[in-house]
């Protein structure tokens, strides 16, 4: 048995920084991963890494086989730099195994045959999220029923697919796929597609992606799924769907199933999720849970946030929280990106607020005309009493950089006139931000 002072669960952003930052303040720390394919976490091996890369070429018009190619060395290169910048890291062990708890101070790791077992006086999970499957009578992981982590892994572009699931993540890969080539229809069960945006946003989204060649199938209930060497059948309620592929992407669950967290007196919801405070402890002061696991946005920015609130803990002032957290933006990386920060217009007229709705098409903006990407719309909710924003949603090329000037001044709790009448560089997207914001009387 090796007895560390910090011992962390999972190698994904929150878990590695931790590391890292404790080893080079002289912390003798063992960090465990289960799989060798996994150092530095869902982000860099099965997350935003390679899909952002499959997207890039995506748009560059490049063979799929040659994009997955570069995928996988992009991926396999980040993940030895993760990998040793631990490693060479003195004080810090990097131990393969599957990790679960014996008590509330020891860990049992198990690695094929092997067996070893350490203490810590502090224990960090990290252990992330993993794709859940509905319970749909043949929807079985296999080589034509894929989660978001199998279709990464895929060497030839599917001529059918399928997307089970019209959320975030399936129309990211709709986009993805249906740039490179293959002949994409989305399956979603509710009426209404992308129900969490404003009912224009999801409009527009769903015309970009039907021009694309995405075949957008609502109210589509699968009672079942046949899986066979030729193919895969749906059947829905609105009869059977052939496809070559069939992504699973009905969301992602706290992997928390092989901890064995009742050993140590760590509590979950009826999710899995472990359960903390705004200092992301746990139930067992000496055990935090950081990342996807808790449950929160699954966010890589959001798990290094967690980092840095643990860390102030140890090591600082100790006075960060979760409610620290004001404003969190978030991407969708189909072509262009949609990026939204804050309230919707609905979610802002549900809480009565005096609000004032602007809204700019961008193919107003020149930029746009000079990158040739016309498509989206730009739409800001400010509030009349105190001129601040209360949310922006951006469906345009280069979004997903432009949103992060929109949460600097929401940050700052900054009215809007410091986006109409700020100096940008000329021609970009940013400055587009000058005139949605003009048109707040």
């Amino acid at each position: 048995m090796n007895h560390y002072q910090a011992a962390i669960i999972g190698f994904g952003k929150a878990g590695k920084t931790l590391a890292a930052a404790l080893g080079r303040a002289g912390w003798r720390v063992a960090i465990v991963e289960k799989s060798k394919t996994m150092y530095g976490g869902t982000c860099i091996n099965i997350g935003c890494i390679p899909t952002k890369a499959l997207v890039h070429d995506a748009q560059a018009a490049t063979d799929f086989t040659e994009a997955a190619q570069r995928k996988a060395s992009v991926v396999e290169f980040l993940r030895e730099k993760n990998y040793l910048n631990l490693a060479n890291l003195e004080s810090v062990d990097v131990i393969d195994g599957q990790a679960e708890f014996l008590d509330p101070h020891t860990l049992k790791i198990t690695s094929g045959e092997a067996i070893r077992t350490l203490s810590a006086d502090r224990i960090f999970i990290n252990t992330g999220a993993e794709a859940r499957f509905p319970q749909i009578e043949g929807l079985i992981a296999g080589p034509r029923i894929v989660d978001s982590t199998g279709i990464l892994n895929l060497s030839s572009l599917p001529k059918r697919l399928g997307i089970l699931g019209g959320g975030y993540i399936g129309v990211e890969f709709a986009s993805m796929f249906a740039r490179f080539g293959s002949k994409v229809t989305l399956f979603e069960t509710a009426s209404q597609f992308l129900a969490r945006e404003d009912s224009d946003i999801s409009a527009a989204v769903a015309t970009i992606l039907q021009d694309q060649g995405v075949k957008i199938e609502l109210n589509a209930v699968v009672d079942a799924v046949t899986s066979s060497s030729e193919g895969v059948t749906l059947h829905t309620s609105q009869g059977d769907r052939q496809m070559d592929l069939l992504l699973a992407a009905t969301g992602r669950r706290p992997a928390t199933g092989t901890l064995k967290l009742e050993n140590a007196g760590v509590l979950t919801d009826a999710r899995g999720a472990i359960q903390v405070d705004k200092r992301l402890k746990t139930s067992t002061d000496h055990i935090w849970a950081m990342g996807d696991v808790t449950g929160g946005p699954q966010f890589t920015y959001v798990s290094l946030d967690d980092y840095r609130i643990v860390y102030d803990q140890l090591l600082g002032e100790g006075t960060r929280t979760t409610d620290d957290r004001l404003n969190i933006p978030y991407s969708v990386f189909m072509t262009p990106t949609l990026s939204r920060i804050g309230l919707t217009e609905a979610q802002a007229r549900e809480q009565g607020k005096n609000i004032q709705v602007v809204s700019l098409p961008v193919a107003v903006i020149p930029r746009a005309r000079v990158i040739n990407d016309t498509r989206g719309m730009l739409k800001a909710v400010v509030d009349n009493d105190t001129q601040q924003i209360l949310g922006v949603s951006l469906l345009a090329a280069d979004s997903h950089e432009v949103i992060n000037i929109v949460k600097t001044v929401m940050d700052a709790g900054l009215p809007y006139t410091v986006l109409r009448d700020q100096i940008f560089t000329h021609p970009t997207m940013s400055e587009s931000l000058n005139d949605l914001f003009a048109l707040v009387k």
